[in-house]
């Protein structure tokens, strides 16, 4: 009786298991949503909104819906974006408990539904000392991480459907790829300042407080930038050498150089004309999609999805994510 109990629920359990093939969909509307919310937390500074709801989580005090101006409606809308993304976040996490998926994996999908809820007193906190640059800066910076761990799960939810290989290339480049990956982060970090002591404060008429004089906070950004490009470019030249054994590891590093490419054009146009808004919001969305980039090609070192192992020779290992 027992044995036949046991039985009956362990098969209700698996049929509400997720198919693989829709937990990685749901994984990767999970990373667009926060990278999204990068994009429209930059336009809600970008265009002065940052100040246009002053009341949390309602616009005004007894009036949740904004009713003054463009502003208003910006920041209203960025906080509907977030409070998307807090959905779809917990719908990834709760999902995750019913997928073969190992248990860091699940681990990390809570930990995005937590990171991604606590971005919701951030901003409340950011309303209320009339954003002052430690919690605009911790808020995007929060953003960053947040899709650094979405790019990961996308990975390990891959891993489901398709399996995945040894690593092609050795432990030393592997590491040193994390270093990379630390360096796009201290550009991150080194952006978020020079965002920071910019014209662009988000309070529109209201004084907001900066962190300091521009220049000398950009030309340390500049350091930074120089200091990440090194190390990139010496890790592209290592794949340059062996792309005839991993062709299309090579041609996503080649990717993430144009993303690159693109930012850094972007950037010395923006300057060069003075920091328009709009282009220092392109300027933040390629910057995420950068960092996303990234973030994948170094994961693809240590954990290569199957789809990689092109003209390669190494076995395919097990689906299952640990």
């Amino acid at each position: 009786m027992q044995v036949e109990s046991t039985t009956t629920t362990t098969g209700r359990a698996r049929s509400f298991a997720l198919a693989p093939a829709w937990f990685l969909r749901l994984a990767a509307v999970e990373l667009f949503a926060l990278w999204l919310i990068v994009a429209t937390g930059a336009a809600v500074r970008l265009t002065g909104s940052g100040l246009g709801c002053r009341h949390w989580p309602g616009c005004e005090a007894g009036h949740p819906l904004p009713a003054k101006d463009y502003h208003a409606y910006i920041e209203f809308g960025n906080r509907v974006v977030g409070g998307v993304t807090i959905l779809i976040t917990l719908l990834v996490a709760v999902t995750s408990l019913w997928t073969p998926l190992g248990r860091r994996a699940k681990q990390l999908a809570g930990a995005l539904f937590l990171g991604t809820l606590a971005q919701a007193p951030l901003g409340y906190l950011a309303v209320k000392t009339d954003l002052r640059w430690p919690v605009v800066m911790a808020h995007l910076l929060l953003s960053m991480v947040l899709l650094a761990g979405a790019v990961v799960l996308v990975f390990f939810a891959s891993e489901l459907v398709g399996g995945r290989c040894k690593p092609f290339v050795p432990r030393e480049l592997r590491l040193f790829g994390i270093g990379v990956a630390a360096a796009g982060l201290a550009l991150v970090v080194s952006g978020s300042l020079a965002t920071a002591a910019g014209p662009h404060s988000g309070g529109g008429t209201t004084q907001v407080h900066r962190l300091a004089r521009f220049e000398p906070v950009l030309y340390a950004h500049a350091g930074v930038v120089a200091v990440f490009g090194c190390s990139f470019l010496f890790l592209l030249g290592y794949l340059a050498a062996r792309r005839s054994s991993v062709p299309r590891l090579f041609m996503a590093a080649l990717a993430v150089l144009a993303v690159l490419l693109v930012q850094v054009g972007l950037g010395e146009l923006q300057y060069r004309l003075h920091l328009p808004w709009y282009l220092v919001l392109i300027h933040v969305a390629v910057a995420a999609t950068a960092w996303a980039g990234i973030v994948a090609l170094v994961t693809a070192f240590w954990r290569p999805p199957a789809w990689l192992a092109a003209l390669h020779s190494e076995p395919r290992s097990a689906g299952v994510s640990s």
